[in-house]
């Protein structure tokens, strides 16, 4: 919640604004799951966020998954490595980036055929139903 804090202070448009929209999903998925009012507890959430004002230590203020209530994660003693949220941000940018990759291929193909050569549906079936036979 925190790095979607930031980057919806800094970006006001374009792929930091769905990212930052993208990262909230983890603590609202995790308040729907341990059963507390989601709107209500990210809003919350979103309020302790913005009102940490100490840009010398970060903010702790996380959902409880067990109970739903807004806690201060590093006294309640839980801590998420790094590693682990690098190596998931590595992997999203990486899928996405093939995904891409692959719809410009496809893209790529259906211009290089060119409209003429694409079949009509009635033809493809008619083409299956030959190919049956």
């Amino acid at each position: 919640m925190s790095v979607a804090q930031h980057l919806l202070q800094k970006a006001t448009h374009g792929p930091y604004r769905a990212l930052a929209h993208a990262l909230e999903i983890v603590p609202k998925t995790l308040a729907q799951n341990c059963g507390a009012n989601t709107i209500r507890t990210l809003t919350a959430l979103r309020a302790k966020h913005a009102n940490h004002t100490d840009a010398n230590t970060p903010c702790t203020w996380g959902i409880d998954g067990e109970t739903g209530d807004i806690v201060e994660m590093d006294k309640k003693g839980l801590w998420e490595p790094l590693a682990v949220k690098l190596q998931t941000y590595k992997t999203a940018v990486e899928t996405a980036i093939l995904l891409l990759r692959i719809d410009d291929i496809v893209s790529g193909s259906k211009k290089k055929d060119g409209d003429k050569n694409v079949p009509k549906p009635s033809e493809m079936q008619a083409q299956e139903a030959q190919g049956q036979d």
